[in-house]
């Protein structure tokens, strides 16, 4: 068996020629001894050739030593099933099947992953390019005493829409099975043809509460095809806008944490102090949420020294102020006892699954984008791992409060040392047929944007996996003998965007 032999770092572009396309054997036998040696999942999708067969490619991760690498096959109608062995692509598999209509032989639940009008007319539908049948319905349990809830997807909260289905005997949940696709809006088909001044917007809004994180992740990818260097000061001023969008999410988690427990001072304070970051953001660039802020070659608004010292004195006292909060949610017993030994997702069990951010870090994997695959700022100041062993909603909580502590130390020295140059730099245009990998580590977890580009150095093809994508079957795995009371607390420790997996 031949090692791969490409290497990407990155957002590094590559020549599309350059990714080894294998029979599928061949495939499958490099992919599963890679997955045993230590790599892991990135991304699995399809794309469709002339003559009806689709092109499949694996970009796979080595974390421990900084590197990607790339390799294809082809299949027409089928292919033996990869999730038996390769758990990690156990979605990705549904995905395919859903927009191809190619079927993955042997995967123990096929079934469409967005398109809820599949389940019952196969994917015929998907803009009339499959060519299978669909699996309908949702697993079942058989027994004496078992039954069935049904949680949505319309919520009590002003909250996303997304089906949750329980198997339970008494209140012991026996499997979870998560229903997305609500919000499908066929970003990725949009964006192929650009890009063009609306591909930004798309990238703005994919998942709301990660403005920074998509829009970062897409120019990256831009100024990697075409070549272009962007100067320390916008790579420093980048950075620092993703991690006033960490600390704003994490600290909002820790609060609604609070409150899913009944415990009342922290949600207030954490509720308020989100605001706070968010109002940071917004004296930087105008828009709380980080729009406008990002776009390829530059950042739109810069900061002089009038501003940089507002933000150090608003940033100290605000992370004084969460101290103040996070401190009273640790010292109470019955909040600890609430979260402890509660949705535990082993190690061995987040690595099989292919989990990613603050999900995997709470089950002890050291996992990070700004330390695994620096890019920008990072590249010359990484932020410590912060990692938990226990896997349980504490350990996700606790990870959260860690990072939070070492996101306001990395902003203030990037503040301290903002370093001197101009905040634009020319794009040149994309030329000929190339692949690029750009990974973020957005607030939830690692963001992946493969890009692909025609003869004409346009998007043939654009895949974004948010990092809800890889964590939604950790949280359907952290119910499993836990008591259906638990699901809130359980489903707020993950926290996952159902729009940043429907796209």
């Amino acid at each position: 068996m031949m090692d791969p032999s490409l290497r990407i770092h990155n957002c590094q572009a590559v020549d599309l020629r350059s990714v080894i396309q294998l029979p599928f054997e061949a495939f499958r036998g490099l992919a599963v001894k890679e997955i045993q040696a230590g790599a892991r999942v990135v991304s699995f999708q399809g794309q469709p050739n002339a003559n009806g067969t689709v092109l499949l490619t694996l970009v796979l991760a080595y974390d421990r030593d900084g590197y990607l690498t790339a390799f294809s096959t082809v299949v027409k109608d089928a292919y033996p099933s990869l999730t038996v062995q390769m758990p990690q692509v156990h979605l990705f598999e549904r995905e395919i099947f859903e927009q191809w209509g190619v079927r993955s032989v042997g995967h123990p639940w096929l079934k469409p992953v967005r398109s809820h009008s599949l389940l019952e007319t196969g994917p015929d539908n998907v803009a009339n390019r499959g060519r299978g049948s669909a699996a309908a319905g949702f697993f079942k349990v058989e027994g004496e005493e078992v039954h069935e809830v049904a949680v949505g997807p319309v919520h009590a909260g002003i909250i996303e829409p997304g089906h949750f289905r329980f198997q339970c005997h008494g209140e012991e949940v026996f499997h979870l099975e998560i229903s997305l696709g609500y919000q499908h809006r066929g970003i990725e088909g949009a964006l192929i043809g650009g890009p063009d001044k609306r591909t930004i917007h798309y990238m703005e809004t994919l998942a709301g509460d990660t403005t920074i994180g998509h829009s970062l992740a897409y120019c990256q990818a831009i100024e990697g095809l075409s070549d272009c260097n962007v100067s320390l000061r916008v790579a420093a001023l980048r950075a620092i806008m993703l991690e006033l969008e960490r600390l704003a999410n994490h600290t909002g988690d820790l609060g609604a944490l609070a409150a899913d427990v009944g415990y009342l001072p922290t949600a207030a304070y954490c509720g308020r102090l989100r605001g706070d970051f968010l109002n940071m953001t917004a004296l930087i660039c105008g828009n709380r949420f980080g729009r406008n802020m990002i776009r390829s070659g530059c950042v739109r608004f810069d900061l002089n020294a009038g501003r940089i010292k507002e933000l150090k004195a608003r940033l100290t006292d605000v992370f004084s102020d969460v101290q103040n909060a996070v401190s009273l949610l640790w010292s109470s017993s019955l909040v600890v006892d609430r979260f402890d030994e509660i949705g535990i997702v082993t190690k061995q069990t987040a690595l099989e699954l292919g989990l990613v951010g603050v999900a995997a870090r709470a089950s002890g994997i050291e996992r990070d984008v700004r330390f695994d695959f620096p890019a920008g700022a990072f590249r010359f100041t990484q932020v410590p791992l912060s990692t938990y062993p226990s896997g349980d909603v504490f350990a996700r909580a606790f990870v959260r409060w860690l990072e939070i502590q070492r996101s306001v130390a990395f902003v203030l020295e990037q503040l301290n040392n903002l370093p001197e140059g101009k905040i634009s730099a020319s794009v040149p245009a994309i030329k000929g047929e190339k692949m690029i990998v750009s990974l973020v580590e957005g607030w939830r977890g690692e963001i992946c944007h493969v890009v692909w580009t025609d003869k004409n150095g346009r998007i043939d093809q654009y895949k974004v996996i948010d990092p809800s994508f890889h964590n939604w079957m950790g949280l359907a795995v952290a119910l499993r003998g836990e008591e259906i009371s638990d699901f809130p607390i359980c489903n707020k420790s993950f926290n996952l965007s159902y729009c940043g997996h429907d796209l």
